[in-house]
């Protein structure tokens, strides 16, 4: 790995192919986020000071100031404010650090990452922030330091984060692993709807099988997943599809046309250009830019 040292840009680069595997950097500014963004790598964004929105996917959400968004590779993303902004961007590859392969280990996957249901902003108390501001130090201090183990080292800060992070957003939102006892509320109907989609997404893509499988009649449930997701059912569908098309093209060297049929296309060309459409880049591209099983980390 090789340290490209910029004031308060420091960038780990891999010495194998010349990507960047880990970066940092503070901002003063949105002029690195006030257009669409989509990396090849996953996004930390601790916004310090300031307050505003973030366009994500589907949606809009506000943030304010000791605020953390979280996102994956070429997952659109955009932040906008009308007010000073100051914070700390932290940024991994998958090949330096997978989370698919190391979720028993951290549980960040469908919790800060890959969560097509929750907000990515995630508020941040006094002790989290401060646990952050420790562990950002020992990053930077190892970046620009460090010698031997240096990437081992890294992804131990890294590891530390992304649990704290992950556990704090699980204590603020615990409605999302909990299931409400009663059979007539919304949220019972939601979870439900949640474990139907994992169970079916690869067969099932359109809203009106979830209406039926639910009891309850489309314009009903699209009603309830706006007010709680701020998204529709296709969405939700699609951003499961997408997550789980991106975990096999990192994952495994299936061709493309055999990763379509497993997700119920069976057309091929139809499939990447649903994937481009929503990752604004074909399956192929995402493979080579993002990499095939060679994580190691």
């Amino acid at each position: 790995m090789d340290i490209l040292n910029n004031d308060e840009n420091l960038t780990l680069v891999d010495k194998q192919n010349g990507n960047l595997a880990l970066k940092l950097f503070s901002f003063n500014d949105l002029s690195r986020f006030d257009h669409i963004q989509r990396v090849n790598y996953y996004s930390l964004i601790w916004i310090r000071e300031g307050t505003g929105q973030v366009k994500a996917d589907f949606s809009e959400y506000e943030w304010d100031a000791d605020s953390l968004l979280a996102f994956t590779p070429y997952q659109p993303f955009m932040l906008s404010s009308k007010k000073p902004v100051q914070g700390v961007s932290l940024n991994f590859h998958p090949d330096f650090f997978c989370i698919h392969k190391h979720h028993e280990s951290v549980a960040c996957n469908g919790v800060l990452f890959n969560n097509i249901y929750d907000s990515p902003v995630l508020k941040l108390d006094d002790a989290v922030s401060k646990q952050f501001q420790s562990l950002i130090k020992q990053m930077k201090d190892e970046m620009m330091h460090g010698d031997l183990a240096q990437q081992e080292v890294l992804v131990s800060y890294l590891k530390i984060f992304l649990i704290a992070a992950s556990r704090k957003k699980v204590q603020q939102q615990p409605e999302s692993i909990e299931i409400s006892s009663s059979i007539d509320s919304e949220p019972y109907i939601l979870q439900n709807l949640k474990q139907h989609i994992e169970t079916h997404f690869r067969t099932k893509h359109s809203a009106s099988d979830y209406a039926d499988m639910l009891n309850i009649s489309p314009k009903a449930l699209a009603k309830a997943t706006k007010k709680h997701f701020n998204k529709t059912v296709s969405d939700l569908i699609s951003a499961r599809i997408i997550i789980e098309a991106k975990r096999e093209l990192y994952l495994t060297d299936k061709q493309v046309k055999m990763i379509a049929s497993e997700l119920g296309y069976n057309d091929e060309y139809y499939f990447s250009r649903f994937f481009k459409n929503h990752a604004d880049i074909s399956p192929q591209m995402y493979r080579e830019t993002v990499g095939v099983n060679r994580a190691s980390a």
